[in-house]
């Protein structure tokens, strides 16, 4: 355990000299701060004001931008590392293997999780020096949710990062499969439907199975309880979860997916030839 939390910290290190992790902070700092500008947090649209707008909209936008952020810093990972040749320094450290990619994971899911968190913190600093209303139960969901996103494409990303021989072919893998699940979310979901005249219960459980459908959906729950946006597909969900069930399995199932694609990607790394 010494050995793994050492590597978090060393990767943690690393990456908060990196020039991406300027770029991420900057990112999602400066989405609050263009939301406090235009004033979102103090408007009123459909019953909606203070935080509760503005963590809206945050939430929306950090569902496309996240994951692309966490898929491309983290597949440069195990494969940079390959072609730098650390795995030739490392082999002659005392330090296994599993300490060494499990603490890669670690300290990079604090790094990546720790600007949208603060962000999230400075808004509701902001909203209580304002005076205004702060959705706790909204914020600690919210705040669940891009947690378990930043973990799912964590681990897909140490996946493909294992799978991939380069640098160039893990950032090529970890685009294609954002924009697979970006484009599932609905448009291509509802062709395949028409097309194939599938059941509603089989389109719906696809979509389900999409980290990101599940992100979205969860994150309109909350203001809109009978998701009445989704139209009849919310039916199909609200009648096999229930409001409370879909919320919690928002939260296991991207848990599971990103520690089922770590650990095969560490089932893969450890059978493979490092150097």
């Amino acid at each position: 355990m010494k050995h793994l939390w050492l590597n978090a910290y060393a990767d943690i290190i690393e990456s908060l000299r990196a020039r991406w992790f300027m770029v991420y902070t900057m990112v999602f700092g400066g989405l609050v701060v263009v939301l406090f500008v235009f004033g979102l947090a103090e408007s009123r649209i459909m019953g909606f004001t203070g935080l509760t707008r503005l963590l809206l909209t945050y939430i929306q936008l950090s569902m496309a931008i996240l994951p692309i952020f966490v898929l491309i810093t983290t597949v440069r990972s195990v494969a940079g590392d390959r072609e730098a040749g650390v795995f030739e320094y490392l082999l002659s450290l005392p330090i296994t293997l599993s300490a060494w990619y499990w603490g890669k994971m670690i300290g990079r899911f604090l790094i990546v999780f720790l600007p949208v968190f603060l962000a999230m913190v400075g808004a509701v600093i902001w909203g209580v020096i304002k005076g205004v209303e702060v959705p706790w139960p909204l914020l600690v969901y919210y705040t669940l949710l891009l947690m378990v996103l930043a973990w799912c494409f964590l681990g897909i990303g140490m996946l493909i990062s294992t799978v991939a021989r380069s640098s160039d072919v893990a950032q090529g893998a970890a685009f294609v499969v954002w924009l697979t699940l970006l484009l599932f979310l609905d448009l291509i979901l509802l062709g395949v439907m028409i097309q194939e005249q599938l059941p509603a219960e089989t389109a719906v459980a696809i979509a389900l199975a999409n980290p990101m459908q599940v992100f979205r959906t969860a994150s309109m729950m909350l203001f809109d309880p009978q998701l009445v946006v989704l139209g009849p597909s919310a039916y199909v969900i609200l009648d096999n979860f229930g409001r409370v069930g879909y919320m919690v399995y928002a939260i296991v199932y991207p848990v599971v997916v990103g520690t089922l694609c770590a650990a095969a990607g560490y089932h893969m790394f450890k059978r493979s030839d490092l150097p």
